[in-house]
C-alpha cells in the first residue's frame, strides 16, 4: 500500500482552506478524493471568473487538458 505524498496533502489542504476558509480538520478530515474535487471546482471557478487565466495549467488539474 503506498501512501499520499504528504507535501501533496498540505498543498492541496491550503488551496482549500484559502479560497473557502474551512478548517483544517475539516479538510485533513475528507478523503484524498474529495479534496482533490474541491480543488478541481476551484479551479474551475476562477479560470470561469478570470478568463485570461483560461490557458494557465493549474496544479490540480492532473489529467486534464
Amino acid at each position: 500500500m503506498s501512501l499520499y505524498p504528504e507535501e501533496e496533502i498540505y498543498r492541496e489542504s491550503a488551496f482549500v482552506a484559502y479560497y473557502l476558509h474551512w478548517s483544517k480538520e475539516e479538510i485533513l478530515g475528507m478523503p484524498h478524493r474529495d479534496r482533490r474535487a474541491w480543488c478541481a471546482q476551484i479551479s474551475d471557478i476562477n479560470r470561469q471568473r478570470n478568463p485570461s487565466q483560461k490557458k494557465q495549467r493549474n496544479i490540480f488539474e492532473l489529467g486534464r487538458t
